[in-house]
């Protein structure tokens, strides 16, 4: 029998990629966005990479686990199972219809999209764990 997952948004951890074009620069607003809704905790993915003992310790912690990519690069999802990590949610920005282009134009209507997405599957999941 499967227990229900009480998961606190302290206890979901929001990592993302903060790269250097449009759509990593849409999902790090995404992971802010997420956390000022109260959705989750955004974490530090460059803590992750660089093996720091705290947040590699406060991140096994978390109930639930959320990647943010914004190209198919993937690097926010490879460092996490780099670092021995399984996630509970993964999007990547451009699965959802946006362009990567090199020029950081953040349409906030497409953060508004892949925030709504997100959230959706977050509280599905939250709700069915």
């Amino acid at each position: 029998m499967e227990e229900k997952c009480l998961c606190e948004p302290t206890e979901i951890l929001i990592f993302s990629c903060s790269g250097s074009s449009n759509v990593g620069q849409i999902a790090n607003q995404v992971g802010v966005k997420l956390t000022q809704d109260g959705m989750g905790r955004f974490f530090c993915l460059a803590g992750i990479g660089g093996h720091v003992s705290g947040m590699i310790e406060s991140t096994k912690a978390g109930k639930m686990l959320v990647a943010i990519d914004g190209c198919p690069v993937a690097c926010a999802k490879k460092t996490l199972e780099h670092a021995g990590f399984n996630l509970d949610e993964y999007v990547q920005v451009t699965e959802l219809g946006v362009e990567k282009a090199h020029d950081f134009y953040i349409n906030p209507a497409d953060v508004e999209k892949v925030a709504d997405h997100l959230s959706a599957h977050i509280l599905k999941r939250r709700d069915l764990i």
